[in-house]
């Protein structure tokens, strides 16, 4: 079998996996692919009406479908699906579950938006193993299925870990999105089971309007909860007051304690018991692209993290403040996604960034990853620790000139933010 993909713009780590794997990677969309003659076309949500290779396979008529929809078709069909959805912390539990799965020797197939270190691929197929870990992206399917990808995966096993505004270039509000989840639960088996995050006032709209499933709720007294992290950054976990164990890692933050309680309980549902499960946990090593050390350098430390929502820009920090105390933090951030881009939640970013010590943002004036809107103005509030800049060389080596040893520098952005982790290193050395 070959296996091709193309796109406008593949970068690491999921470049260099796909190459790794023999696959290989063709840059844009020219029409003249259609001459590989492949059996079917998979096509992505980036793709759209007018772009060139797709106006020619529907001008021939060639097969195509959705990534998701061969996924559910030919990946999950017929397997255990443990789906995880929410806005924050899909790929991380994702990774969680897989890894617990895995220590208890059950050989999961896997399917996750990062590249998990335990396993050092972002997918694996199921083989024999007659259980699947999926990340559930509520975004949406493809130009011609504005449906959310998960609604495509059946789980018996969903997690909810959490809901807020997001998307915003196919979402017209919170609503909205809280409609696509109630879709996924629609899709849940009586059989099956939800674990909820019980802190969610969103989630809880979205089960009241309708629930066919046994409910499992996480982050509270009646269900699965975290006891108050240690000074050496562990936990105890506990079901209905009743303790299992404790969780002993160096991953940071509230959101990865709960994170940890997903992942728990759905394992649960598949038969891993929750002491397992957190033995398992002592021995996970994260994902990469959040808050994965890049390098350190003069006794600077660079971080390399996906946090691009103001939610998760801040617990990110949050997590970062607790384990470095007084040492400064240095916050690089690049506000690319599309909801950024938007400019929806711009007014949000100054109390997202409010932890760090200095602030330093990227915001291009032209081109395909122009704002659209005065970043500059946007971090007005923070004063004088904020510094915006609209090239990425120069913003490196304003990086390097404010650093002393002992700072930590947290780049933050779901894209490659023009190899800057680089740049800094490399102007540090």
């Amino acid at each position: 079998m070959r296996v091709t993909g193309c796109d406008a713009n593949v970068y690491p780590p999921m470049s260099t996996q796909l190459e790794a794997l023999g696959i290989e990677l063709i840059p844009g969309f020219a029409p003249d692919q259609v001459s590989l003659q492949p059996d079917l076309f998979v096509i992505g949500n980036v793709v759209s009406r007018g772009n060139p290779l797709m106006e020619e396979i529907l001008d021939r008529g060639l097969p195509y479908t959705s990534g998701p929809q061969w996924v559910g078709a030919h990946i999950l069909a017929g397997r255990h699906v443990l789906a995880v959805a929410g806005t924050h912390g899909k790929t991380t539990t994702a990774s969680m579950l897989g890894w617990i799965l895995e220590a208890a020797g059950r050989a999961p197939g896997f399917l996750i938006g990062g590249i998990p270190e335990n396993f050092g691929v972002s997918a694996r197929a199921a083989g024999n193993s007659s259980v699947f870990v999926i990340e559930a992206d509520e975004y949406d399917t493809a130009f011609f299925d504005k449906r959310s990808k998960f609604v495509h995966y059946r789980p018996r096993t969903a997690v909810l870990n959490n809901l807020e505004f997001d998307h915003a270039d196919i979402f017209g509000d919170l609503g909205a999105i809280e409609t696509q989840f109630h879709h996924l639960v629609r899709t849940v088996p009586r059989s099956g089971r939800l674990l909820v995050n019980v802190g969610e006032a969103s989630l809880k709209r979205v089960i009241e309007r309708g629930c066919w499933s046994e409910i499992e709720y996480f982050g509270g007294p009646m269900g699965w909860e975290a006891a108050a992290m240690a000074t050496d950054g562990s936990f105890e976990i506990a079901f209905a007051g009743r303790p299992y164990g404790r969780v002993q890692w160096d991953l940071l933050g509230e959101h990865n304690r709960m994170n940890a309680l997903a992942a728990i309980a759905a394992a649960r549902h598949v038969g891993v018991e929750p002491a397992q499960a957190i033995a398992a946990l002592r021995g996970f090593r994260s994902v990469k692209r959040r808050m994965e050390v890049r390098g350190q350098v003069a006794a600077v430390t660079v971080y390399d993290d996906f946090a691009h929502h103001p939610t998760a820009i801040a617990t990110t920090i949050a997590g970062l403040r607790a384990r470095v105390g007084a040492a400064r933090i240095l916050a690089v951030l690049e506000p690319r996604s599309n909801t950024m881009k938007l400019g929806v939640m711009k007014a949000a970013l100054p109390h997202s960034l409010s932890q760090a010590d200095l602030v330093f943002g990227y915001g291009a004036l032209e081109g395909k990853d122009s704002l659209g809107w005065d970043l500059a103005a946007a971090l007005a509030p923070l004063g004088q620790k904020a510094l915006t800049y609209t090239d990425v060389d120069t913003l490196a080596a304003a990086v390097v000139r404010a650093t002393r040893p002992g700072d930590h520098v947290l780049v933050m952005s779901n894209g490659s933010f023009g190899d800057i982790h680089r740049k800094i290193l490399d102007r540090l050395a």
